[in-house]
């Protein structure tokens, strides 16, 4: 079955930096879109940060130029590159694997908490 696993979170100061890691198994990596959402407390999940099979990227506004999404087709692996952190990005973050409108699948989370 699919798996998705989600690691790298944690308690970070404004202004730092952390790398998130969802490692997949039990599906064909390369061909699905991967993707990574956050859901603060009290707010609906939202869209991050988002990697086709093909490459090409996408960014919720308020990550830009902070974010960056990037994928190991060998390793069956996507991160998310996190830099200049700020308290507002403080979630759980959430990995997902979407191929077409078909199949849709999503990790457990991890937190991740931006305080001094």
């Amino acid at each position: 079955q699919v798996q998705l696993v989600e690691s790298g979170g944690g308690l970070v100061q404004p202004g730092g930096s952390l790398r998130l890691s969802c490692a997949a198994s039990g599906m064909t990596f390369s061909v699905y879109d991967m993707g990574w959402y956050r859901q603060a407390p009290g707010k609906q999940r939202e869209l991050v940060a988002r990697i086709t099979s093909g490459r090409s990227t996408n960014y919720a506004d308020s990550v830009k130029g902070r974010f960056t999404i990037s994928r190991d087709n060998g390793n069956y692996t996507v991160y998310l590159q996190m830099n200049s952190l700020k308290p507002e990005d403080t979630a759980v973050y959430y990995c997902n694997a979407k191929w077409f409108s078909i199949q849709n699948y999503w990790g457990q989370g991890t937190q991740v908490t931006v305080s001094s």
